[in-house]
This record gives structure tokens, C-alpha cells and sequence, in this order.
């Protein structure tokens, strides 16, 4: 807001001294122009007598004419002062006639970036997203309104990339299901599979996996409109983190690894926030390392106060998996980001759990990170606001 009222300000300050330099020109063109009218004026009066009052002689030698008009030298008086308003006038509409086709001339100036810009917005408005105002390099106000639109429409850009890609995926992956489901009962209604649990198996699989795609869907769904529901209380970080080692460490047993989690020694480290929700972004954070770390690997779970920010605890999920690959650091928590393309959804993941946990947290007002470790695997944290004292 207040960088509107500064571009206001600034046009409006700009356009008061164009039109204000418009009337100074007018001014000085008539100011420059009427001394020697009326000086002019004033020679031509001061010598009508001496030509027009007759001689102290009398008689009617050349001296007994009037001046330089056929009568009175009141009437010549007249005459001088109309030719001379009329001058001035004249010097004046054509000084208004000048400076105004420079006003014309500073307003078209002015006027061309804001027609850009609307003519800009009419692209946009009709689905080229990729119109820009071509303003950006002006140093001006009107260069800092037309960054702020450009900034804008690649954000709308962007964000219709991102809708564009979350659909095809959205689709494909829901379609890898719907095809294990159709093919399996087709073989079994034409008799090629026995009606068996094995076959009936992998349809009922197949359909959770499908109603979990939906589920998580929803959930980014909600978080994108800002209306995810949250029943945030005080909860201390000690309780997720236990939380979480208690609900997968058989998990990581049978997968061949181990995993530890350490609760933090302060009691004062007490969250607000949901702990059903906060516990499902953490949980997605341990799927994943459990899904990557090999046979013999360590899966360490850790909660204490955030190194960047006093008013957050953040809790990290660390691994001895591959790591993350250097150019797929920035796109991990995107939605069905895969670090391998040819992993398939055969463990039953969405694609989504990552994209998930960085919902909660911002909807928590905290935030998700991810770093490769110097000695092998990675380190996913998510971070949330401490409770404040009552």
C-alpha cells in the first residue's frame, strides 16, 4: 500500500510540473513579448502631440495636422491601445498554441508506457500469460509500476505452469491405479486369473492407493486456499518426536535399518500447533528417508530449538540414503517430485507427502528444508512456532 501511494504521488508530482511547466512557458512567452509592445505603444503616443497640437503661430502650415491618425490624438490614443491589446493577444494565443502542443507532447510521453501497460493487461486478460509491459528498465514510476506488473504476470505465469503440471500429473498418477484395477478384474472376469485373494489383493492395493492420491489432493487443496483446518494447541516437541519413533521403528526393522529418535531435553520446548497434522508432515519426512536409506542404514529423528530463529523449534529427519540429487534440491517438496524418475508407486506413496509436509508447515506459519550431508545421505527439517507463555 505504501508503495502505491509513493507511485501516486510520483505521477501525480510529475503531470502538476508538466502542466505547470505549460503555464510558466505560456507566462514567459507573453512576459518576453510585452515590454516592447507596450514600450512601443508608449514612443508612438509620446509623439502624437508634438504632431497633432497646432503650432503657437496659428495657421494651417504642416505643424496644424493632427498626428499620425486622420483625428484627435485622444482617438489616436484609442486606436494605439486596440492595436496594442490585439498584439498582445495575439503574442499570447500563440504562445498557449505552442505551449500546449509541448503539453500534448509531454503527455503522449507520459501517456505511451500507460497505454503499454493496458494494452499488457489486455494479453493477460486473454490468456497470453506470457505478455510483458516492456517497462521494467525505466527508472521512473512508471518503470517501478511496470516491474510490479511484470512481476505479477510471471507469477500468473507460473502459477498456471504449476496448475497446468499438477493436473497432467494429477492424472498420470491416478491413472498407473485405474489401470492396475481395470486390467486385473478384466483378467479375471474373462477367466485368465482366479477369482483368488492374491489378485483380489492387488485391486484393493490399488484402490487405496488411488482413495490416498485423492485424500492427499484434498489436503494440498485446502492448504493452497489457506482454509486446511488446524486444531493448534500447546504440544511439546518431545511428544512428536516420540511419537514418531514409536510409530516407525518396526517399519524401518523390516525394511533392514534402524531408526532412533531423540527427544528434546527442554521441557520449554513447547509447540503451538496441530499435532495430528504436524505428526503427518514429519511422518512423510521418515517414509521417505525409510524408502531411500539401504539395508543397514540409520534413520535419526531430532527435535530442539531452531538455529535461525528463536521463536521456532525445528525438528530433523536425517538418513544414510543417496542424498538428493544437486539440481532437485530446490524441487523436492514440489508436488510428485521424484528424485528417480523410474521409482513407481509400488510402496503405496502418493508423490505427495513431501508437497504435504510443506503445506502443514507453512499453514502453521513455519517452513520446510532439505540439505545433503558432507558424509553421505540427507537431512529434511521442518520447523513451527514455539507456544508462547501463558
Amino acid at each position: 500500500m505504501t508503495r502505491l501511494r509513493a507511485l501516486r504521488m510520483g505521477l501525480a508530482v510529475r503531470l502538476a510540473v508538466a502542466f505547470a511547466g505549460v503555464a510558466v512557458i505560456t507566462a514567459l512567452a507573453i512576459a518576453i513579448a510585452t515590454p516592447p509592445i507596450v514600450g512601443r505603444g508608449f514612443a508612438a503616443m509620446q509623439s502624437a502631440p508634438a504632431a497633432g497640437v497646432p503650432s503657437a503661430g496659428g495657421g494651417n502650415g504642416p505643424g496644424h495636422g493632427l498626428g499620425p491618425g486622420a483625428g484627435s490624438p485622444g482617438v489616436y490614443a484609442a486606436q494605439l491601445q486596440a492595436e496594442t491589446s490585439t498584439t498582445i493577444m495575439i503574442v499570447a494565443v500563440m504562445a498557449a498554441a505552442g505551449a500546449s502542443l509541448l503539453g500534448v507532447f509531454i503527455a503522449r510521453r507520459i501517456a505511451r508506457p500507460l497505454v503499454r501497460l493496458e494494452s499488457t493487461a489486455t494479453a493477460l486478460a486473454h490468456g497470453n500469460l506470457g505478455a510483458r509491459s516492456g517497462l521494467s528498465e525505466r527508472g521512473d514510476e512508471i518503470g517501478s509500476l511496470g516491474r510490479s506488473f511484470d512481476a505479477m504476470a510471471a507469477d500468473l505465469e507460473r502459477g498456471d505452469t504449476a496448475r497446468r503440471r499438477f493436473f497432467q500429473d494429477a492424472a498420470h498418477e491416478m491413472k498407473t491405479p485405474l489401470a492396475v484395477i481395470e486390467a486385473t478384474a478384466a483378467a479375471v472376469m474373462d477367466g485368465v486369473y482366479q477369482p483368488d485373494d492374491r489378485h483380489l489383493g492387488t485391486i484393493r492395493t490399488q484402490a487405496r492407493l488411488l482413495s490416498r492420491i485423492v485424500d492427499d489432493l484434498r489436503t494440498i487443496s485446502l492448504a493452497d486456499s489457506g482454509a486446511l483446518p488446524l486444531s493448534r494447541g500447546r504440544v511439546p516437541l518431545a511428544d512428536i518426536v516420540g511419537a514418531i519413533g514409536t510409530t516407525f521403528e518396526a517399519r524401518a526393522a523390516a525394511r533392514g535399518a534402524t531408526l532412533t529418535a531423540t527427544a528434546p531435553p527442554s521441557a520449554r520446548l513447547v509447540v503451538s500447533a496441530d499435532r495430528d497434522r504436524v505428526l503427518q508432515a514429519i511422518a512423510a519426512m521418515v517414509d521417505n528417508a525409510i524408502r531411500y536409506t539401504p539395508a543397514g542404514g540409520h534413520i535419526t529423528v531430532t527435535g530442539g530449538a531452531s538455529p535461525s530463529s528463536a521463536a521456532m523449534a525445528r525438528i530433523e529427519v536425517l538418513d544414510d540414503g543417496p542424498g538428493v540429487p544437486a539440481d532437485g534440491l530446490k524441487f523436492v517438496f514440489d508436488r510428485f517430485y521424484q528424485a528417480d524418475p523410474g521409482r513407481d508407486r509400488a510402496a503405496g506413496t502418493s508423490g505427495l507427502g513431501l508437497a504435504i509436509a510443506r503445506a502443514i508447515a507453512e499453514a502453521h506459519g513455519g517452513r520446510t528444508g532439505v540439505e545433503n550431508l558432507a558424509a553421505g545421505g540427507a537431512k529434511f527439517w521442518l520447523e513451527i512456532p514455539l507456544a508462547t507463555a501463558d
